[in-house]
């Protein structure tokens, strides 16, 4: 018994191999095979299982079926036989089993409901369909009811009921107002899957008396409404008020204020529900809930995660949308509703069932007599299909007998078949969720090999090309094939050919000895059958001589040549291109059999020629540039431009064709090269003349096409280089004949303008372009790629319709077209357009900075799935914002700086960032709509930098050796500050720099006593701050020390000259000069006048001249204003005086030159200068404060001695 086991197992495997390997045998579709060979049927159109009907239209089932001889059908309604005779409504289309049923003329849809099966039978077996369910489309009205109108309280939630009619399908429901606008939708108002709207809680904006259900029935292409629904919202305020006014003053009144409440959901009811789906589905579930604020909404599954990439959530969150379930989403589903007081949930347990599908169909077998086979039949649901077989549509196990064939389970295996096994095998695969039906037939023929290539087929090709040599077969059992070279050649094998499996014989680079006949042999048990067929291997055409690059005077000629060389079996054709475009029609271009001569040549012959060498197998091509140059220049003649022809006749008159002839004028010594035809439209642009058309200056007859609907009259005008002619007369007018439009409107599109609409424009025809009166649009649409019908409106004067209702951004295919009075215009173009996008649905994930600098930072994310950016792709956009420094701890104003990268990019750089801070970001995806929702913040912090210069650095309280230094921290610390550096150096007389002493101060000091410095110096000091990183930016500033009164007393001794006698001499002199110029004025004054200089003094007092003290004989502000100057405002570079007094032009703008009226300077042997003080002209205020004098006592006193 094991034995006989193990062999079974073995001849089981055997015939399992065997018959993978005959499966491959398919018919020919060669049109004598097919008319000569027996076929069992085969099901090739049928109409689909739940067929819904337009109950308008006639009712048309399809079945079609292919066989030989041509099968007969049958049909069956609810289980028994439809007797078609005996119904006169019901016919069968010729040569088809395809019923219609003529319900337009008094008939009811309704009368034709049912299951309906169609059965395809011929001598070798029968096919079925499937069992088609017929039902016609319903779209009933709203019962009638009175709708109260809805009175509720601010914050309160409420529902508006639709309950829309039960139709056949199910109708699309959407909310709008009188004015057949979307009524608008949020988080806290949506309208749920069974077409309610909920509030979660109502606002008095809500208040209106025009909520409107709609309901749309696709397949009968109507809409039906709902009663307005009046809704009336009563704020806190209102509802006191008239409380109030209502109660007397010793009553107690007040509604209630608003108050926050919790989340409860308003659907589903209860904490759980259940939901079943079946396998390839969409699964929906649903949320909404009511609260004060508003819930939010948010989705999870417990205990796993929401699938990538199939999720998507729509309705503000409250739907939860899963495309392309599969078992192994099943699971439980919790929605969480939550709000600032709380929250509460809902767990939806969703189990996946699965309708029947395939996991191999069964296919046709073709054998021969006494071989074995096998059809395969499994299929996959849950609850996992029962699998039964019918043979010829009976069940095979009341069907006859067949002792070839056995039945195990999903599997018939089949061994030595005969003729009579042919037959047609039906698997039903089923559960509670639908079924599965495949016919495969299997057709037992026993033919001997044919060959379907004609005999003695000649291939020819051109040398080192591929050559496909075809021997088309068939025969059963499947023959085998084999290749002989020549007469008595041997079977061709090895590298050089390559043997298809249909029989080809390929010779990948033929060669001239690969020419020759080729003997193809197709065999089986039944026979043997050869065909031959020839190649011939060609030389490839090639040009041996290609035209040159020539330049050319204007007027001469010029010859280009081209000879070729080809195989000389071939006959081949030259042909001549200018700029890869027909020759010019001139007589002046004339072609030879190796060359190109141009007669005449003008401006107009420049350009690129190509030589085009062309056979029926091959083509090659060579090409040269021809130059025109100015001719020598001739006698002057006088040219001009022509006359305007006459006399112009109409003939031939067709209704879209008419032929203008016409007389040339006098062409003025210049060659007439072409003539404009132009048309006037009496109907529309009276006086209006267009350009018809042109034809070269040797035609005087043109035949010209011409549209519908246009009162015509033409012109002509005559061009030549010189220029244009004056129009000629105009012709008679011809009057053509309406017609269909003969063009659709240009430039289509579709885009929406909201979410929920597809607004498509177009061109509208222009003036003649309607070709007739009555000109309108037919806009059609339907979307894309999901099986519906197009839906379509008739408009006029417009350019523009909106399609409302429509899902959001999902392609549609457009058309629109024209029609008038008349008929319509040819079937237009589709075009693809979307509807209108929103804000998209999640946001980037996976956000990461990398910090580059202290400055920089790189951000990368993941791009957010295609589907969810619900529009077209804009980019993504990232918000950042600095929370705080680092270096400050404390916050400022937040200002959120935004970069956009357009595209699907990943990753950007933030520049411009300040050190040592802490920042937030986060990114978002945009589309044409907006923004989406923003990724979680993310926390990032700047590492340190470089700090900006001290905010000011104050010298003060100068002494003989001690300067007091003040100074501000860094407006911009950019990190901790460890340190500030103090560098200070003397400064000479001659403006060199002294040694460079370095200080290091604590960074918690604002001031600094530096001692030890020499009297009456100028020192300048470098500040700076430092963090880890490094050294700042530095500020700089001067200062002076004082000198010591001992030393200046000195000084004065050794400069003092009022002990000199020469000295005492020259001021009793001044003395005396002063005395009698005083006694002078007084005697004028007391006559009563005023000499000159008083007059000026009075009339332009300076304010800048102050009076001399009296008691030490100084000027009274002189050193206070130096000394203010020196307290505020550093000394700037080339400002100072050197020790010994002595002033360089070039070493000061402010030169003593400015204070002598224009005359040099005197001084003494000491340096004292000696000059009139009271004639000095003061410096410009904005000069004054960079005087060359230090404010030392001794240089004031030095000044004005």
């Amino acid at each position: 018994m094991m034995t006989k086991k193990t062999i079974s197992a073995s001849r089981a495997s055997l015939i399992l191999f065997l018959c993978q390997m005959i499966t491959a045998l398919e018919v020919p579709l060669d049109p004598i095979l097919l008319k000569e060979l027996s076929q069992p049927p085969t099901i090739t159109q049928q109409s689909p299982k739940d067929y819904i009907v337009d109950p308008r239209e006639n009712i048309v089932i399809q079945c079609e079926a292919k066989g030989k001889p041509p099968p007969s059908f049958s049909w069956t309604r609810n289980g028994t036989h439809f007797d078609i005779d005996k119904d006169a409504r019901v016919t069968v289309k010729p040569n088809s089993g395809t019923l219609v049923i003529n319900i337009m003329n008094g008939g009811k849809a309704e009368a034709y409901e049912g299951v309906y099966q169609c059965t395809a039978r011929n001598e070798r077996g029968a096919a079925i369909s499937n069992n088609i369910v017929i039902r016609p489309s319903r779209s009933p009205l709203w019962t009638k009811e009175k709708v109260e109108p809805k009175h509720v309280r601010e914050g309160d939630p409420l529902v508006l009921h639709c309950s829309p009619p039960v139709g056949l399908p199910p109708p699309i429901i959407f909310w709008m107002d009188n004015s057949f606008q979307r009524l608008p939708q949020n988080e806290r108002v949506s309208q749920g899957l069974n077409g309610d709207l909920y509030f979660s809680n109502v606002k008095p904006e809500d208040t209106r008396e025009d909520y409107i259900c709609y309901a749309r029935f696709n397949h009968t292409q109507t809409i039906q409404q709902k009663q307005p629904i009046s809704v009336k919202v009563f704020s806190m305020d209102s509802l006191n008020e008239t409380i109030s006014a209502n109660l007397s003053d010793t009553d107690f009144y007040g509604a209630k204020p608003l108050t926050e409440r919790r989340p409860t959901l308003l659907t589903p009811v209860g904490s759980t529900s259940n939901k079943v789906e079946l396998r390839g589905n969409v699964l929906l579930l649903e949320c909404i809930a009511e609260g004060l604020p508003t819930p939010l909404i948010r989705w999870i599954k417990e205990g796993g995660e929401l699938p990538i990439n199939r999720t998507f959530f729509e309705n503000f969150k409250k739907t939860l949308k899963i495309v392309e379930v599969s078992e192994a989403d099943s699971g439980k589903y919790k929605c969480v509703a939550r709000n600032p007081l709380g929250s509460t949930h809902h767990t939806i347990t969703v189990t996946v069932k699965a309708a029947p599908y395939w996991i191999t169909a069964p296919r046709n077998l073709v054998l021969s007599p006494g071989e074995d086979g096998t059809l395969i039949c499994r299929a996959n649901g849950n609850p996992k299909p029962n699998i039964s077989w019918l043979t010829n549509g009976v069940p095979i196990a009341i069907a006859p007998e067949d002792p070839s064939r056995k039945v195990d389970g999903d599997t018939i295996i089949f061994s030595d078949v005969q003729e009579r096994s042919s037959a047609v095998y039906q698997c039903n695969a089923s559960n509670e969720y639908g079924y599965l039906l495949a016919n495969a037939f299997v057709n037992v023929l026993a033919e001997p090999p044919r060959i379907l290539t004609p005999a003695n087929k000649l291939y020819q090709i051109i040398a080192n090309n591929p050559a496909l040599l075809d021997c088309a077969f068939f025969g059963s059992p499947v023959p085998e094939i084999e290749w002989f070279k020549g007469v008595k050649g041997s079977i061709l094998h090895g590298d050089l050919y390559v043997f298809h499996d249909n029989g080809t014989l390929e010779i990948p680079v033929a060669q001239k000895d690969s020419s020759g006949t080729y003997t193809c042999v197709a065999r089986n048990k039944l026979g043997k059958v050869q065909n031959e067929v020839h190649l011939e291997v060609k030389d490839p055409t090639m040009i041996i001589k290609q035209p040159e690059y020539k330049i050319i005077q204007k007027g001469g000629q010029v010859s280009f040549e081209c000879t070729i060389k080809h195989d000389r079996t071939l006959l081949p054709t030259i042909t001549w291109l200018k700029d890869n475009g027909e020759l010019p029609d001139d007589e002046r271009f004339i072609i030879h059999k190796d060359s190109l001569a141009i007669m005449n040549v003008t401006d107009k012959d420049d350009g690129t020629y190509t030589c085009v060498a062309n056979t029926t197998l091959d083509s090659v091509s060579a090409s040269a540039v021809l130059t025109v140059v100015a001719a020598t220049p001739t006698p002057a003649i006088i040219y001009d431009r022509p006359d305007p022809p006459f006399d112009l006749e109409l003939t031939d008159q067709l209704e879209r064709s008419i032929q203008l002839s016409w007389i040339p004028g006098y062409d003025n010594n210049s060659p007439i090269t072409n003539f404009v035809i132009e048309y006037e439209d009496g109907m529309r642009e009276p006086g209006v003349w267009h350009y018809q058309t042109e034809v070269r200056g040797t035609q005087t007859t043109v035949q010209l096409k011409l549209s519908p609907y246009v009162n015509y009259s033409f012109r002509v005008i005559a061009v030549n280089e010189i220029g244009r002619s004056q129009p000629s007369e105009a012709s008679e007018q011809y009057l053509t004949k309406a017609a269909k439009p003969d063009e659709n409107p240009s430039g289509v599109q579709g885009i929406g303008s909201e979410p929920d609409n597809l607004v498509i424009i177009w061109e509208p025809l222009k003036g003649f372009q309607s070709n007739g009166r009555g000109l309108q649009y037919k806009v059609s649409w339907r979307q894309k790629d999901v099986g519906d019908e197009w839906t379509s409106v008739i408009v006029a004067n417009v350019s523009k319709y909106i399609v409302s209702g429509t899902p959001t951004f999902v392609p549609y295919e457009i058309k629109v077209q024209a029609l008038n009075d008349i008929g319509y215009a040819p079937e237009p173009a589709e075009v693809i357009g979307h509807s209108g996008e929103d804000l998209p649905m999640v946001a980037p994930g996976n956000v990461q900075v990398h910090i580059v600098n202290s400055t920089l930072a790189k951000v990368h994310w993941d791009p957010v799935p295609l589907k969810t950016v619900r529009g077209h792709l804009q980019g993504y956009r990232i918000y950042y914002w600095k929370v705080q420094s680092l270096s400050k701890r404390r916050r400022r104003h937040v200002e959120k700086k935004i970069l956009t990268f357009s595209g699907n990019k990943t990753h950007g750089m933030l520049p411009g960032l300040e050190p040592y801070s802490s920042y937030k970001l986060n990114v978002r995806v945009v589309n044409g709509k907006g923004e989406g929702p923003a990724s979680p913040d993310k926390l990032f912090k700047t590492p340190e930098g470089v700090p900006s210069s001290p905010s000011f650095l104050k010298i003060s309280n100068p002494t003989l050796d001690s300067l007091t230094l003040e100074w501000g921290p860094p407006t911009h610390p950019n990190g901790i500050l460890i340190a500030y550096t103090l560098k200070f150096q003397p400064i000479n007389s001659t403006h060199e720099l002294g040694p460079l002493v370095e200080i290091r101060i604590p960074a918690n000091e604002t001031s600094l006593i530096l001692s030890n410095l020499n009297y009456s110096t100028r020192y300048k000091f470098y500040f700076y701050a430092q963090t880890s990183v490094g050294s700042g930016s530095q500020i700089t500033e001067e200062a002076v020390t004082i000198m010591d009164e001992g030393k200046l007393a000195m000084a004065s001794r050794q400069v003092d000259i009022a002990t000199q006698g020469w000295f005492i001499g020259l001021m009793c002199a001044v003395a005396l000069l002063i005395l009698i110029l005083l006694i002078v004025c007084f005697i004028r004054r007391n006559k009563g006048g005023k000499y000159p200089v008083k007059e000026k003094e009075d009339a332009h007092a300076d304010p800048e001249i102050q009076p001399m003290k009296e008691d030490d004989g100084t000027f009274g502000e002189y050193r206070s204003l130096e000394s203010d100057a020196e307290d505020h405002k550093p000394l700037k570079k080339g400002s100072r005086t050197p020790s010994d007094r002595t002033v360089k032009k070039e070493d000061s703008d402010d030169s003593l030159v400015d204070y002598g009226e224009g005359v040099n300077g005197q001084f003494n042997e000491d340096g004292s200068f000696i000059g009139q003080y009271s004639g000095k002209k003061e410096k410009e205020p904005a000069e004054g404060n960079e005087s060359s004098e230090a404010p030392s006592p001794v240089n004031a006193m030095n000044s004005f001695v």
